[in-house]
């Protein structure tokens, strides 16, 4: 069952991924106690979606987890973003990220550091985990 649900999720993220003229891609990794790296799409300017992947674990708990985030301001050189997304594994449950991303160099506008607070209710053990992270993402830009 857990090898099924881990192809459901790896499906999803490359039906997301598909590139058309206004999409972005971006690769990220969030540092905190449960580290993750991700790949993002961005569909709109407003809308986007990650599949993370829980790092420094087993092979046998890596985690996949997808998120759909609204970003509730978008603006030049930051961006806040509220979500609503599951994994499964080694964390089965839901998860709801709230986060900033920043450009802190102008020139250098495809990299971006994030802050982000995501507390996730795991439905195996009945509990709620509050995960907070740091990182970076970086965004490729596709020529039109």
């Amino acid at each position: 069952m857990k090898k099924k649900l881990r192809f459901v999720a790896l499906a999803a993220m490359l039906a997301i991924i598909p590139l058309s003229a206004s999409s972005q891609v971006s690769v990220s990794y969030y540092s905190s106690s449960l580290p993750k790296i991700g790949m993002a799409y961005d569909f709109t300017p407003r809308f986007w979606s990650e599949l993370r992947l829980y790092s420094d674990t087993y092979i046998n708990n890596i985690t996949p987890e997808l998120v759909f985030c609204f970003n509730i301001a978008n603006k030049e050189h930051h961006r806040i973003y509220l979500g609503l997304g599951g994994n499964i594994n080694y964390i089965t449950g839901f998860v709801m990220p709230l986060g900033v991303q920043f450009t802190p160099f102008e020139k250098f506008d495809r990299f971006s550091l994030h802050i982000e607070f995501e507390p996730t209710l795991d439905l195996v053990v009945e509990d709620l985990i509050l995960q907070a992270s740091w990182g970076i993402r970086y965004k490729f830009i596709r020529e039109v």
